[in-house]
This record gives C-alpha cells, sequence and structure tokens, in this order.
C-alpha cells in the first residue's frame, strides 16, 4: 500500500505545485510521470535494505536465484523511473514498466496466498494487490502515452 500512498501523494505535491505557477508541472502528465517516478524509486529501494530478504522470499520457487531477480527487477524500477521522466523514452518505459509488473505479479500472488510480509506488515491481499496492479499499470501507461 505504500507504493500507492506514494503514488497519490506525490502526484497531488506535483499537481499543487503546477497550480502554484511552476510550469514544469501544468497540466496532469507531468505531475504524473513525477509520481510514477517517486513510486517506483521507493518500490526499488526496497530490493537492498531490509526489506530484501522478503522480497526474496516472495519470488516462485520454479525461478532460480532468486536474489538476483529482486536485484534486477530494482535496477529495473530505478531505470524507469528515470526514463518516464524523459520525452524521448517514456513511452518506450511505459510500456517496458507494464511488462516488469506483468513478470512481477506472481510474486505478488504467491506473498498474498501465503500471507507472507513485507517489513513486518502483511501484504495486501490478493484482490486488493490485483486492484493496485492495475492502477499502477494504469497510471505507467497514461504517463507514457497521454499528451
Amino acid at each position: 500500500m505504500i507504493p500507492f500512498y506514494a503514488l497519490v501523494v506525490s502526484f497531488l505535491l506535483f499537481k499543487a505545485l503546477g497550480l502554484l505557477g511552476m510550469n514544469h508541472f501544468e497540466g496532469w502528465q507531468t505531475p504524473l510521470q513525477g509520481a510514477v517516478a517517486v513510486m517506483l524509486l521507493l518500490a526499488a529501494s526496497a530490493h537492498w535494505g531490509k526489506r530484501r530478504p522478503d522480497l526474496i522470499r516472495m519470488v516462485p520457487p520454479a525461478f532460480p536465484r532468486p536474489d538476483l531477480i529482486v536485484s534486477v527487477t530494482g535496477l529495473l524500477e530505478i531505470a524507469g523511473a528515470v526514463a518516464i521522466l524523459l520525452p524521448a523514452t517514456s513511452q518506450a518505459a511505459s510500456i517496458g514498466l507494464t511488462v516488469l509488473l506483468v513478470a512481477m505479479f506472481p510474486a505478488n500472488v504467491r506473498a498474498a496466498k501465503e500471507n507472507m510480509t513485507i517489513g513486518g506488515r502483511p501484504v495486501p491481499k490478493l484482490f486488493i494487490r490485483s486492484v493496485l496492479q492495475l492502477i499502477f499499470i494504469a497510471a505507467i501507461l497514461l504517463a507514457g502515452f497521454c499528451p
């Protein structure tokens, strides 16, 4: 839920900056791009901190080297956060990030079904996690493709 809160709060903050006269944040796409970047950077930070062991446990056992998978997905989230902000790469980043979220979803399913925790907090139930995933994908696609 924390990435969702980060997405909403940072969008509202960037939108407020636009309303206060910061031309860069006029409209809604630039604030959404910034909010997506904040959300992704926050999510990526868990890949190396004290939450790392929890993320490694989430990786389905069919996949080898869950530690490497967690590291690579964190790096891809960071790259996507940067690329979504750049006009030349925002569309490609949007597609790549959507694929990444879909590819990582089995780990979220496993975590929900097995009542795992991240940082001592229970992961959202599968229905809520699925809705959040759809919201994240929609935000990413809107950030990358809408004028």
